[in-house]
């Protein structure tokens, strides 16, 4: 008796006409042709057709094996008929003749919904039986690209020499701008550790331990509400560590893992590096954002000054911006822009029209005197068939109001290149901003390095301080926050003064950090790129829960394994925890 070679489901071709093969994986379909009985068969890697040899019995068995069940399937390989090959399939040309079936693994229940299939299903559906969504091909391929590129970070960060370490998952809790993830401790009584928000301290320790490139694929823990590119809980980040650098330093290294990774797993174009750098000021008045999408080609003009002089009292005394688009639009374009902007608390979308003796038409037209009508030409430099659509507001509403309002332009008007990766940096972040009640806090990451350095924080208003602080941002997604590093235990301490925290307040929330950097700490400046966010812009997914495994939904909750969930009164005692639920 031949033996029978075990193979996937992928790589049974013509050369295998006539030997003897084992393959295993789910039943996807059956087809009952009466005396025949044809099965597709989904593994890993692909689907295999497999054929009864016309026994009776046999033809019984196999017609009645229930979808999705897991089989192993023994027999000869045959070249398929001329009106059976399905050129869809890699194995397409060849099929199995059944000299033995068996079910491994029987499906016992209905299916909740059918795997592989075109249809919507609803998400919690899908995020409670995760397992079943998981045989589905789009997010088998994309945990497949997930772990490529992970492989693929990896190995570039090695080859720049960076070293790989693991930090701690459980640390001490400390203000890092989100909600901290508690556990109680049973051994110190009410005392907890915190999942970190992020391995900042510790990377920041490394390079005073001399570990001077360090990277980790490293998760991350924030008790954060969910967003389409945010997810609930946990999340991944490429971070990386670099002593004696600088802000361009740190750029020269990751510029190319991100061209390179974005490169080898997409058929998009890429912008090449060096990636433009746009100050923090700038993105905010030319583009609305600080994570703005530079595919769109639209950006946003200041006209505050001009409108004072005008009579329009809408605009009076308020922060003005505009936007410029070519060619007149459609009636029925600005009712539905309209529509818009009134749906994010726009009380109106002013406009104007350019007609071909650069006269105005539009709704503002009598409100902007004469003799100033050349002057918004000009300031504006519009041309004739231009037009420019109006947004007034507080400056920071503005800001944000012309923001949207570029994004559905550029939408709208199909400006958006979605066959493009761009890149940029955004940087010159501010280091402090006022909070809801009027006080300095930090804008960003608390441990950055002040431009000036102390000099600066001594003598200069607040509010102006810039920080070595910056974004990579990649078509309007922020994939990372990063800085160069405050080591300095002068600057450290009061940088934390002037947003109000006492010296022992820092001793108390950054112990480790504070003893160190008075241990000769060396200059350090790193990043952390969003590994979930980038899968989810290289599998062009709607949320980053279709890079996920096993995400947890926008309400933090897994429905598949019942988590969070209550505990037994003997656990919380262990802790030394009592619940309080009516508080």
């Amino acid at each position: 008796m031949k033996e029978y070679r075990t193979c996937t489901c992928n790589e049974i071709s013509l050369e295998d006409v006539g030997k003897k093969v084992r393959i295993a994986g789910f039943v996807q379909t059956i087809r009952d042709f009466g005396g025949l009985v044809f099965l597709d068969i989904r593994d890993m890697y692909g689907i295999t057709q497999v054929v009864t040899s016309g026994k009776e019995e046999e033809v019984d068995f196999a017609s009645h094996i229930p979808l999705e069940s897991s089989v192993t399937v023994y027999g000869e390989v045959k070249k398929r008929e001329e009106e059976t090959i399905n050129p869809k399939l890699k194995t397409g040309l060849v099929e199995i003749r059944i000299e033995e079936i068996t079910i491994l693994g029987k499906r016992t229940k209905n299916l909740p919904f059918e795997v592989n299939s075109d249809q919507e299903i609803r998400e919690d559906l899908r995020l409670q039986y995760r397992f079943l969504d998981l045989r589905n091909d789009k997010l088998k391929n994309n945990l497949i690209l997930r772990a490529k590129v992970l492989q693929f970070l990896r190995n570039q960060m090695i080859e720049q020499g960076f070293l790989e370490v693991q930090t701690p998952i459980l640390t001490s809790s400390s203000p890092e701008g989100a909600r901290d993830y508690l556990v109680p401790s049973r051994l110190h009584a009410g005392k907890f550790y915190a999942l970190p928000q992020a391995p900042q301290q510790f990377k920041q320790l490394l390079m005073v331990s001399g570990i001077d490139k360090y990277f980790q694929i490293a998760p991350c823990f924030r008790d954060e509400d969910a967003r389409a590119d945010r997810a609930p809980g946990e999340f991944y980040q490429l971070d990386m560590e670099m002593s004696y650098a600088t802000q361009e330093d740190v750029f020269s290294a990751i510029e190319p893992v991100m061209y390179h990774t974005f490169k080898e797993f997409s058929n998009k174009k890429i912008a090449e590096y060096p990636f433009p750098r746009i100050s923090y000021k700038d993105a905010l008045l030319k583009y609305g954002t600080d994570k703005p999408d530079l595919r769109n080609p639209l950006f946003i003009l200041d006209l505050s000054e001009f409108f004072n002089k005008c009579t329009f009292k809408p605009f009076l005394n308020r922060t003005v911006r505009a936007i410029k688009v070519k060619g007149h639009l459609s009636k029925g374009f600005h009712e539905k822009m309209l529509q818009f902007a009134t749906s994010i608390g726009m009380g109106g979308l002013g406009y104007l029209e350019v007609q071909e003796d650069l006269s105005y038409k539009g709704p503002i037209d009598k409100f902007i005197p004469d003799d100033l009508k050349s002057e918004l030409l000009k300031l504006a430099e519009l041309e004739k068939e231009d037009t420019i659509f109006f947004i007034a507001d507080s400056e920071k509403r503005a800001t944000e109001l012309a923001g949207q309002i570029r994004t559905e332009l550029g939408n709208r008007l199909h400006l958006i290149d979605e066959n493009l990766f761009t890149f940029a940096w955004i940087i010159d972040f501010p280091m402090f901003e006022e909070d809801e009640n009027g006080k300095l806090a930090f804008s960003h990451n608390p441990f950055s390095m002040p431009q000036g350095g102390l000099d600066a924080l001594n003598n200069q208003n607040p509010l102006d301080i810039l920080a070595y602080q910056y974004d990579i941002v990649c078509n309007g997604i922020e994939l990372s926050s990063g800085a160069v590093r405050n080591h300095n235990i002068e600057i450290m301490l009061k940088a934390f003064t002037m947003a109000g925290y006492t010296e022992e307040e820092v001793k108390s929330k950054f112990g480790a950090l504070y003893t160190a950097f008075q241990f000769g700490a060396p200059p350090h400046a790193g990043i952390a790129p969003g590994i979930d966010r980038m899968l989810m812009l290289l599998t062009n997914s709607d949320t980053i829960r279709e890079v996920i495994a096993f995400p947890l939904n926008s309400k933090a909750q897994d429905l598949m394994m019942g988590a969070p969930s209550q505990v037994k009164r003997e656990q919380l005692r262990d802790v030394h925890i009592q619940l309080d639920l009516k508080a």
